[in-house]
C-alpha cells in the first residue's frame, strides 16, 4: 500500500487520477482504518487529506453562512457556539454519530461518503439546503448534499472526485432546524428512523420549511410534500396530521432485525411533528 500525504485537493486528485488498483481518501479514518482492519478494503492509495490546509476550519462566508472543512470532527463542531447558535440540526444529527472517543475523529463529510441511508449527519445537512464542493480532474463542482447519496454504499462521485468542503447558508431571521432519531439503545447505534426538519416563520406562520427522512428508503430523501402540509400554517393539530400523512406516505423502508416497515413508518410520523415542534420553537426564538 502507498501512502500520500498531499498538500492540496487539487494534488489528491492527481495523486488519485494516476493510481492504479484501489484508492481511499483518509479524513477522519472512522469507516476506512476500520474497513482495513477487518479486511475488508485493502488500498493500494491511501491519500492522507487531513494535512491540507482549511480542512480542519469552521469559517463564516461574507453572506453570513458557514463553511465546514473537511476534517472538522464531531466534537469539534459540537463545540463551535456559532455554528450551534445557527444550525443546532445539523450539529446535534452529527453528536449522535458514535462514542465520544469516535466525535474525536468522525467527520460530516465522511459519514455523507459513507452513503448510508441511516447516517445521522445527513437528513440535518439536506434539510438545511447544504453544498459540497466536489474537486476532480475536471476542476471544482457544487452539488447539493441531498444529490450524492445514490444507494447504500454508493455515491454520485466520480472516479477520482473528492468533497473539498461543505457549505452552509445563511441562518436568516426567524429559522430553526432539529433532528431526532429513534434507536432501540440510548446511545451508539444506527437510525431505525431519523427526521430533520428546518423552517422559517413570519410571526406565528410557517413560510418556508424542509423535512427529510433518514433510514425509510435506500437514500435519505427529501419530501416536499411534508413540507407544503406545514407552509402556510402555525402547525396546529390539522398541519401536524396533514404533516405526518405526507411523512408515511413517502416511507418505502425495509423490515429487519431492527424494526418493521410498518414500525419505521409509523415511528417517521412521529419523528416529522416531534422535530417540526422543536424547530418551530427555535425559529420563535423560544
Amino acid at each position: 500500500m502507498r501512502y500520500h500525504n498531499p498538500t492540496s485537493f487539487e494534488d489528491a486528485v492527481g495523486i488519485a487520477a494516476a493510481a492504479q488498483g484501489v484508492t481511499r481518501y483518509l479524513a477522519g479514518g472512522t469507516d476506512v482504518l476500520v474497513q482495513m482492519r477487518a479486511g475488508m478494503v485493502l488500498p493500494d492509495d491511501l491519500i492522507d487529506l487531513k494535512n491540507i490546509p482549511g480542512v480542519h476550519d469552521i469559517a463564516q462566508t461574507p453572506d453570513g453562512g458557514w463553511r465546514i472543512g473537511i476534517a472538522v470532527s464531531g466534537a469539534e463542531l459540537g463545540a463551535h457556539a456559532g455554528l450551534c447558535a445557527d444550525w443546532p440540526g445539523v450539529v446535534e444529527g452529527m453528536e449522535l454519530v458514535g462514542s465520544t472517543q469516535i466525535q474525536g475523529r468522525a467527520t460530516l463529510t465522511g459519514n455523507l461518503c459513507n452513503g448510508s441511508p441511516a447516517a445521522d449527519s445527513v437528513p440535518g445537512l439536506v434539510a438545511a439546503g447544504a453544498l459540497v464542493s466536489v474537486t476532480g480532474p475536471k476542476g471544482v463542482r457544487e452539488v447539493a448534499v441531498q444529490d450524492i447519496p445514490v444507494g447504500p454504499g454508493k455515491t454520485s462521485l466520480g472516479a477520482g472526485e473528492v468533497i473539498s468542503g461543505i457549505t452552509l447558508p445563511p441562518r436568516g431571521a426567524g429559522g430553526g432546524d432539529a433532528y431526532l432519531r429513534f434507536i432501540p439503545r440510548t446511545e451508539m447505534d444506527i437510525a431505525v428512523v431519523g427526521c430533520a426538519v428546518n423552517l422559517r416563520v413570519d410571526g406565528d406562520t410557517i413560510t418556508e420549511a424542509r423535512i427529510v427522512l433518514g433510514a425509510v428508503a435506500p437514500t435519505v430523501i427529501l419530501v416536499p410534500e411534508a413540507a407544503q402540509a406545514i407552509i402556510g400554517t402555525t402547525l396546529d393539530d390539522a398541519a401536524v396530521d396533514s404533516l405526518i400523512a405526507a411523512v408515511t406516505a413517502a416511507c418505502k423502508p425495509i423490515s429487519d432485525k431492527r424494526g418493521t416497515a410498518e414500525f419505521r413508518t409509523e415511528v417517521a410520523g412521529v419523528l416529522a411533528k416531534r422535530a417540526a415542534r422543536i424547530a418551530l420553537e427555535r425559529a420563535k426564538g423560544a
